[in-house]
């Protein structure tokens, strides 16, 4: 059998750790949509690559947007 190869990936780094000037805020909707998929869910961490407080921070915020309806809980509805 040949030896497998192995996939080397960069570790991912959390955005809102190495820039400090981004401020995670609910009425920054702008923002917040670059965490949300088509379909309006949040994009987990592992995909991302956010650390576990700036997550937590993160679905916080996405929540209260919903809340507020600065943000859709879905994407646009197929009719």
């Amino acid at each position: 059998m040949p030896p497998r190869k192995r996939i080397f990936s960069r570790r991912k780094v959390c955005r809102f750790c190495t820039d400090q000037d981004i401020v995670m805020d609910y009425r920054d909707a702008k923002t917040l949509k670059m965490f949300i998929t088509e379909r309006g869910k949040i994009i987990p961490r592992r995909i991302y690559g956010t650390c576990a407080k700036h997550q937590r921070q993160l679905t916080e915020a996405v929540k209260r947007a919903r809340h507020l309806a600065l943000i859709p809980y879905s994407g646009p509805s197929h009719g």
